[in-house]
């Protein structure tokens, strides 16, 4: 492992760890948005760069010395590069973000003057705005036996309860400094001790579903986690994973992450359950689509469905299956 870079500010409140993979534009974007908070002491900032080929190492050492660069021998994943920075640093605040997000000006101490208004806080997020501006639904609740069947119903065609319930756009936005199930994990910031308590991100989980853990953790030890709309990030949505693996394959190595999680935390009862109400909703929805015609449209739109449908079937499939499949697309990338 080598690492390049500034001496560390041990002064600094907040680490930032940015987990970077073939994303060499938006990196520097990311960082940009970091300059003024790593220059005036507030921030710390790490860059953990799992394998890129596009020149982004490059990139850190050249333009951003006072980034601290950390380059593993092979990658591993979203939440490990976050447990590496936080194994080496102390700071009371840490931030785990993707290379594909960039702040607005005085986001960070907005988050972080967020979290220190209340000790139980130990997550805080930003409102994360998309491309084309609108609002990334990133405050969810877990998945659950129930959430699949409000899907299977379509219950939130005709309840607003229910829409409200799956944190649906246009049903439900949380208030500044709500507590909320869990948070898109895209850039978060964590209390250090919160962090700690809960053991940081699970070593086990490449990619997928570590943000989703860690918050039911947190919330199970008695942690809040909160959203803070006045804090603003932009993200373009998946830039490393869509390279990884293509849109459908990416939405199988989603159901995957999610069912081994739901077997972890729920129990295989509910994770069959869920999954089984989950395959009828996709097999309603594929029926429905043959009928809307065969247009390039139409074709995008079944092949996107049949990739939720076997998703959904593999959470009827054997822990050690899906695990299994886990592992040969983490060695694959």
């Amino acid at each position: 492992m080598i690492e390049r870079g500034h001496a560390p500010a041990r002064d600094a409140q907040i680490v930032v760890a940015v987990v970077s993979w073939n994303t060499r534009k938006l990196l520097g974007r990311c960082l940009d948005s970091l300059a003024d908070d790593a220059a005036g002491g507030r921030a710390d900032v790490w860059v953990v760069d799992n394998g890129s080929t596009d020149g982004s190492r490059e990139l850190v050492a050249e333009r951003y010395r006072w980034a601290t660069l950390v380059t593993p021998p092979e990658n591993l994943g979203y939440g490990p590069a976050v447990n590496l920075v936080a194994q080496r640093t102390d700071a009371p605040w840490l931030v785990a973000a993707n290379a594909d997000v960039w702040l607005e000006p005085g986001a960070l101490e907005r988050l972080r003057a967020c979290a220190a208004s209340d000790d139980r806080v130990g997550m805080v997020g930003p409102r994360l705005l998309l491309l084309d501006g609108s609002t990334q639904i990133s405050a969810r609740p877990f998945p659950s036996v129930v959430s699949a069947l409000l899907l299977l119903t379509q219950a939130m065609r005709v309840s607003a309860r229910a829409r409200r319930r799956l944190r649906m756009a246009g049903a439900w936005e949380p208030a500044p400094g709500e507590a909320v199930p869990w948070l898109t994990g895209a850039f978060v910031l964590m209390r250090r001790c919160a962090f700690d308590d809960v053991g940081g991100f699970d070593q086990t989980q490449w990619l997928y579903g570590e943000d989703m853990d860690v918050c039911w953790r947190l919330r199970e030890r008695g942690w809040l986690i909160r959203w803070q709309p006045d804090a603003i990030a932009h993200h373009v949505h998946s830039a490393a994973a869509s390279q990884a693996f293509h849109d459908n394959a990416l939405l199988l190595h989603i159901a995957v992450a999610q069912h081994l999680w739901m077997l972890r935390r729920r129990g295989e009862l509910a994770t069959r359950t869920a999954a089984l109400a989950g395959t009828l909703d996709a097999t309603l929805q594929l029926l429905a689509s043959v009928r809307r015609g065969y247009g390039p449209r139409a074709r995008t739109r079944r092949a996107r469905v049949r990739a939720e449908l076997r998703g959904q079937m593999l959470g009827l499939a054997p822990r050690a299956r899906l695990e299994l499949l886990l592992d040969a697309r983490r060695r694959s990338a």
